[in-house]
């Protein structure tokens, strides 16, 4: 009985979407997503835009197996959970600074004693635990991941999500509009960048995850509040299939923007916004969320 009534209840789900927006229902996870993450359907995807920044073309299309998406990225709660558990040190703690953004020079500074407790350093207000981790590198996000038993996603899984697993061509995650009914959809930049940041949105640095809604998807911060790192290797699109062996000067991709994004820099909460860094780099504005696979049985499916 109660399987029939959530059949019921997800076929009224289905057609109610279909009225709204035109777009039929995304497939039904075969199997429920674990605590915390969201069921993202595979499928093909157009990766990439014509009208975006070079890094960004060639536009490719990618086939996408089913994946588990966490709802929003790891938070400093969460974080402290794995350091308490394990007594990781991350490599800014490990280094003694990392990078954080100077408003008043218009430019980056490494601050001793940054980390991901205190993102702008050991004398500035200490990271809520409700908002992005920071300050944590490639390595330290890897590290995480194997401890959580996910990974990384990779740009192709990031940006298929980001496009709500249907190839929408809608600039953001959420839409084509920054502000919508008064309400702003991200946690950017607003003002004069690299001026002072006007805080309109409400914030001016990090946001507490989930605070400007989610996508279709049901996905948070899939734009703006932080970078978030990805699996690949930063490399112009063109290159895809060669092969290709990292140097020490080597970066890993990053993926969504930040509070710092602007339209007249960089944009980056655009859903194909590419950004990059070597993976030992701290910034206080990138942090990552993770993605799992299916049971093998189940992506078979």
């Amino acid at each position: 009985m109660l399987a029939a009534l959530v059949a019921v209840a997800a076929f009224a789900a289905g057609w109610w979407l279909m009225a709204r927006t035109g777009r039929a229902p995304l497939a039904p996870p075969p199997v429920a997503a674990p605590g915390g993450m969201v069921y993202v359907p595979g499928g093909s995807t157009r990766i990439g835009a014509e009208d975006g920044l070079p890094i960004e073309r060639p536009v490719f299309t990618a086939e996408v197996a089913p994946f588990f998406m966490d709802t929003h990225p790891v938070t400093v709660a969460q974080f402290r959970q794995f350091v308490d558990a394990t007594a990781y040190v991350t490599e800014a703690e490990r280094l003694g600074d990392a990078a954080v953004y100077d408003s008043g020079s218009g430019g980056w500074r490494l601050v001793a004693g940054a980390d991901w407790r205190h993102p702008r350093g050991p004398s500035a207000t200490a990271a809520v635990d409700d908002h992005p981790v920071t300050q944590v590198s490639w390595n330290d996000a890897v590290a995480y991941a194997g401890w959580a038993g996910k990974r990384l996603p990779t740009e192709v899984e990031w940006e298929h999500a980001a496009r709500n697993a249907r190839d929408s061509r809608d600039r953001y995650a959420w839409g084509d509009a920054l502000v919508e009914g008064g309400r702003h959809r991200a946690n950017t930049w607003q003002g004069a960048f690299p001026g002072r940041d006007s805080g309109e949105d409400g914030y001016r640095s990090t946001s507490p995850v989930g605070a400007f809604g989610t996508t279709e998807l049901g996905l948070a911060d899939m734009g703006g509040n932080v970078w978030e790192w990805t699996a690949d290797w930063f490399r112009p699109y063109a290159e895809r299939g060669r092969p290709f062996e990292p140097g020490p000067a080597s970066e890993k991709s990053q993926r969504g923007g930040s509070f710092m994004c602007h339209p007249s820099y960089c944009h980056g909460y655009r859903v194909s916004a590419r950004s990059h860094s070597t993976p030992d780099s701290a910034f206080f504005h990138v942090g990552f969320r993770l993605v799992k696979d299916l049971p093998a049985a189940d992506a078979e499916t």
